[in-house]
């Protein structure tokens, strides 16, 4: 179904107007009083609310997400963490004998393969913190488009597949 011209958008509820370009017909350029124009907010087949709401949502949700991440990433996969993420990216290097190509990237993708590995608590922050930031941007601002999103997701891909599962039965045997 297609949407409804300008011209439907200016109707008066009870008040029929001719067509754009027969005999009575008003301008198309001067809208009604009290009507907003086809570029307004409030004009049907908008969704500027909707999409205010949904995106600052996930912008909240990826804000917490990265803020748990910043506080919790030295101690579960940091350097000195339960399961480092530094040896976790060697073995699956060793894996694929000692390449980072395709093949490394579709089983962990991250960014971490291009970054710094000496200091892998400090990069663990830099990516929670520059996640953070932007997530805190379209929060406050609202100002969001594909590529802060993709950024966003792309983050917070990267922190979560240096992560492994957690071998609790080895854990707890550790811990009697």
């Amino acid at each position: 179904m297609a949407a409804p011209s300008a011209e439907l958008r200016q109707r008066l509820p009870g008040r029929a107007r001719a067509p754009c370009g027969a005999p009575g017909a008003a301008p198309a350029a001067s809208p009604e009083p009290g009507l907003g124009s086809a570029a307004s907010p409030l004009s049907p087949g908008s969704f500027w609310l909707t999409r205010i709401v949904l995106l600052r949502s996930i912008a909240f949700l990826y804000s917490v997400a990265f803020l748990v991440a910043f506080q919790q990433n030295k101690q579960l996969i940091g350097d000195k963490g339960l399961l480092p993420c530094k040896l976790y990216l060697q073995e699956i290097k060793k894996y694929f004998k000692g390449k980072v190509g395709l093949d490394a990237l579709s089983y962990a993708p991250t960014l971490i393969w291009f970054l710094d590995w000496s200091a892998m608590d400090s990069t663990l922050d830099c990516l929670a913190l520059a996640g953070l930031a932007v997530a805190a941007f379209v929060l406050l601002t609202g100002c969001a488009n594909m590529v802060l999103m993709a950024l966003l997701w792309l983050l917070y891909l990267s922190l979560v597949n240096v992560g492994q599962i957690c071998p609790c039965q080895e854990i707890r045997a550790l811990l009697k």
